[in-house]
């Protein structure tokens, strides 16, 4: 069963329309990118991400999403299946 997990990302001020199109330009090799939306509130893009296991999943959050120009700070959030 793939790993889902949504990447809260806080960007530099002035930052965040240039750091949502460049996460919908990533093309992480083991993860798919669901969904990328800029939003309102304390954090300003969310990515919604799928991958195979947990550690492919890491990997693209902390080599691909983390190192686009304008990433502050990112928290996770993991789906679990509960019940």
């Amino acid at each position: 069963m793939p790993i889902r997990g949504y990447v809260l990302v806080e960007t530099e001020v002035g930052r965040t329309q240039a750091v949502g199109r460049a996460m919908r330009e990533l093309r992480p090799a083991a993860t798919r990118m669901l969904a990328v939306d800029t939003v309102t509130g304390p954090f300003d893009v969310i990515v919604q991400l799928e991958a195979d296991d947990l550690d492919l999943l890491g990997k693209c959050i902390t080599e691909d999403i983390q190192r686009v120009p304008g990433v502050q700070r990112t928290t996770t959030c993991l789906s679990v299946q509960l019940g």
